[in-house]
């Protein structure tokens, strides 16, 4: 029985692949049968299934080549206007700009050179008007116009009351633009000075330029029949001497008035203190006085006077240690035995000055004083026309 299963077992191998086969035949022979016929005018582009040659096929590349071509043509040409227009238009803005620059440097020459004579003759006579050299009698003290101080960037205002802030920061931006041409104005005045000026003999060491950062402080009072006038002080660093420039504006472009060096270097600074008592606070004065006065300028004297008994020992002791430490000796300790009285005390003290003209600095223990301060002191007093020393309150 098995011998003969294995010959069956073949004869139905082959039998069924037989079958498989024919199958396979059958769908073949189907597919070639309901296939549709292809469609030749699907092959080659053109109408009725017509093809198109080489020389078709060439013509149409060159076309779209010379299409190429001559937009790009045409954008080289546009590219080239654009920049002579851009080239034109640089052109004719840094012209304005040199324009405008030239404007600004020659602003005080044009007022005098190109001003008609009637219009020039006018605005000088404001110039007399607005007290510039010489002052006006006034009716009262309530027809004076109060000066403004400023610096870069704040403005100290006097007409504000006591319900706001004398201090405006940041300064609005029509005063900074008009504060910044006046600056502006007077740096040119001081680099470029005029024969009036004398100062075409200064060696080149006295003759470098000044810039904003020179700029210390300035005033400015607008009165509103004659115009604005500006007083401007700029010194260089750990330099004693000052410029003073002094414009004024008539209601029409800024003219120079004139400008002037102010040297500090030998004004001597005597600060007058009544005291009595409060030997404490007065240690604290000594420690500000040695900071500001004898570390920076030793051209200042201080003059205490000193009222009553109790303390004045104290005193004394403080002032010998600080001559002692300092190597100063610039200080006069004026006793009174009498009671304490301010303005008795100053006018001691000024009486008791007796070596020249000298800037007095009428203070009080309390107050605290810097450098800058005592700068302003000196640039904003003059000497009297007697031989009595000027004064500072």
């Amino acid at each position: 029985m098995p011998r003969r299963s294995f010959p069956l077992q073949g004869r139905m191998r082959w039998l069924f692949l037989g079958l498989v086969l024919l199958l396979v035949l059958f769908l073949f022979a189907y597919l070639l049968e309901c296939t549709p016929p292809a469609d030749v005018s699907l092959v080659l582009p053109g109408l009725g299934g017509e093809s198109y040659g080489k020389e078709y096929y060439q013509a149409l590349l060159q076309e779209q080549e010379e299409h190429h071509l001559s937009r790009a043509a045409s954008l080289k040409r546009q590219i080239a206007q654009l920049k002579q227009e851009l080239q034109q238009m640089s052109e004719k803005l840094k012209d304005l700009q040199d324009r405008k620059e030239g404007l600004r440097v020659q602003g005080l020459a044009e007022t005098k050179d190109q001003v008609p004579g009637d219009l020039l003759e006018f605005l000088h006579s404001q110039i007399d008007k607005a007290e510039v050299n010489t002052g006006a009698r006034l009716p009262s003290e309530y027809a004076l116009v109060p000066f403004e101080s400023f610096n870069s960037g704040k403005v100290y205002q006097l007409e504000m009351g006591l319900t706001r802030h004398p201090e405006e920061k940041p300064v609005r931006k029509d005063r900074r633009d008009e504060l910044v041409e006046v600056i502006e104005a007077a740096l040119d005045v001081i680099n470029n000075p005029d024969e009036e000026d004398g100062q075409e003999d200064d060696v080149p060491m006295q003759r470098q330029a000044y810039t904003e950062s020179h700029f210390t402080e300035g005033l400015y009072r607008t009165e509103r029949d004659k115009g604005t006038l500006y007083e401007l002080f700029f010194a260089k660093e750990d330099s004693d001497n000052f410029r003073h420039v002094t414009l004024f504006r008539p209601f029409g472009p800024l003219m120079k008035v004139r400008s002037t060096s102010v040297e500090t270097s030998g004004v001597v600074i005597n600060i007058i203190v009544p005291l009595a008592g409060r030997t404490d606070a007065f240690s604290q004065f000594l420690h500000n006085f040695r900071e500001v006065c004898i570390k920076h300028d030793r051209e200042v004297h201080l003059t205490v006077v000193y009222f009553g008994q109790e303390g004045l020992r104290e005193v004394k002791s403080y002032l010998e240690k600080m001559s002692r430490e300092e190597t100063f000796s610039n200080y006069t300790l004026i006793p009174v035995d009498e009671e304490f009285s301010r303005g008795r005390g100053l006018d001691i003290g000024a009486r008791a000055w007796k070596k020249g003209d000298v800037l007095m600095f009428f203070c009080d223990v309390d107050i605290y004083f810097t450098r800058d301060y005592l700068n302003t002191c000196l640039l904003h007093t003059a000497p009297t026309a007697a031989p009595s020393p000027s004064v500072s309150n």
